[in-house]
């Protein structure tokens, strides 16, 4: 086959990416817009050996699970994969993801799988539960200032309006900010020149208390008539940061490393429980707190904490997870990689008055392994009774996985954004003397294909 040849197929499964998948002629394909169920006519857009991509030119047989898309830009933005879907259909498809991967990666017996596996944990609502948005500013065909998203993998700006996945004060806080640079002809940054001033605006909000962060990254040092901008940003009922970010790299990254407020507290605060959290334009923070309460909550259950256990937090972060587990947790060790990490975990500490919580600056796979074979450390922190770990999308290093086995913890709680590499390293603690007792998929990111997952593990 080749580029722009139709063909009629059934759409049997959805890709990773969100995809329909579909087989003709003997080949796989992959078709962005199409849903499991759906009968439609596609047409080629890349051949590969053995696969190919094409588009959805029209849908013949509408899946009984296809649904209206609420957002109308969802075919073109990026952010959301599967809003055509219906959302009971998403948990179901999130679940097969974790499922499968269980059995083919991590080698687990179908049987066995289906009697530790929970349910999805879903949303009762599965819209503006995003705390945290970053709004790329450019211009569209006939040189207006828009801000959006970008499309699917490009950089080209998608307007949106009002993202329904975000807060609604979003839309007015956008509105003014473009107003302000059309009154005073302020340039939207241009990646291909480099040249203009606005880049993104980050805009964050905390769902308990309600205040809101404005930060607009910028190539230069200032923004003209701040103090008009600023007084316009006030009137948005819970504000209560307004910051520069200040970024003049030609890069694609979108935060600078200097930041300058310029009304207000340099951060907000939220909850997740009873714990407080001190929210910088720099923080790392879960965008979906709704669901994150419930995430940290199945792992605070899954540790078995009853006040004299000591812990240890790997890829801890800001201390989210070890400040939740310190409330019920002798004490807790926290590990994170990146310094400005581990000073707002020592500050979010100190404003909760939680003094049982330790952390430390490095790779897990590094100050684990130091500590424990370090004949000056605290015999009984070698041998705690239960390890968290929350790492990044490619999973624990080996040696780190190799030290949490020489500690022999009771238990090890594995929370996960990705469950390949997931369910690779559950394939290797059960071959040292783990067994998974439960694992539970977390929908923190409703009309994509993510999911995060909560395992636990025992000794056996």
């Amino acid at each position: 086959m080749e580029k722009n040849d139709e063909f009629i197929v059934k759409i049997e499964d959805m890709s990773v990416e969100g995809a329909g998948i579909g087989h003709f002629d003997g080949m796989t394909f992959f078709i962005k817009d199409a849903v499991v169920g759906d009968e439609i006519k596609a047409a080629v857009t890349k051949m590969k050996k053995g696969y190919g991509f094409a588009r959805l030119v029209d849908v013949i047989n509408p899946s009984v699970y296809r649904v209206d898309a609420k957002c109308p830009v969802a075919k073109r933005c990026g952010g959301c994969q599967v809003q055509s879907l219906s959302y009971d259909k998403q948990l179901e498809l999130k679940y097969k993801k974790v499922r499968e991967n269980l059995i083919r990666i991590g080698g687990f017996d179908a049987e066995f799988v289906d009697g530790v596996m929970n349910p999805v944990v879903g949303m009762d609502e599965p819209f503006r539960y995003r705390n945290k948005a970053q709004y790329p500013i450019g211009l569209d065909k006939e040189g207006n200032i828009i801000a959006g998203f970008y499309g699917a993998r490009s950089h080209n700006v998608v307007a949106i309006d009002d993202c329904l996945i975000g807060v609604e004060e979003n839309k007015d806080i956008l509105g003014i900010i473009i107003s302000h640079m059309k009154a005073y002809g302020i340039k939207p940054y241009d990646e291909a020149s480099g040249k203009g001033l606005v880049r993104h605006v980050l805009i964050r909000k905390g769902f308990t208390t309600g205040e809101i962060m404005v930060c607009i990254i910028i190539n230069g040092e200032n923004i003209s008539r701040a103090d008009e901008l600023v007084a316009k940003l006030r009137e948005i009922k819970g504000m209560t940061s307004i910051s520069l970010n200040i970024n003049k790299k030609k890069t694609n990254r979108i935060l600078g490393d200097e930041v300058k407020t310029i009304w207000g507290q340099d951060y907000i605060t939220d909850y997740i429980g009873e714990v407080a959290f001190q929210i910088s334009p720099l923080s790392f923070y879960q965008v979906n707190p709704i669901q994150t309460e419930k995430l940290y909550g199945l792992a605070l259950e899954y540790a078995g904490l009853n006040g004299n256990e000591v812990v240890w937090d790997l890829y801890c972060g800001i201390g989210t997870i070890s400040l939740f587990l310190a409330q019920k947790a002798k004490q807790v060790y926290g590990i994170e990689i990146v310094p400005d990490a581990i000073e707002d975990a020592k500050r979010n500490a100190s404003i909760n008055s939680i003094e049982n919580a330790t952390f430390m600056v490095g790779k897990a796979e590094e100050v684990l392994p130091a500590f424990y074979n370090d004949p000056e450390k605290e015999q009984g922190a070698k041998q705690p009774d239960v390890i968290v770990v929350d790492p990044p999308r490619k999973g624990c290093d080996e040696k780190c996985l190799e030290t949490m086995i020489q500690m022999e913890p009771d238990r090890i709680v594995y929370v996960s954004c990705d469950s390949a590499t997931l369910c690779r390293d559950l394939k290797y603690l059960c071959e040292n003397g783990y067994e998974i007792k439960e694992v539970t998929p977390v929908d923190q990111f409703c009309h994509s294909m993510h999911v995060e997952t909560v395992v636990l593990l025992s000794g056996k």
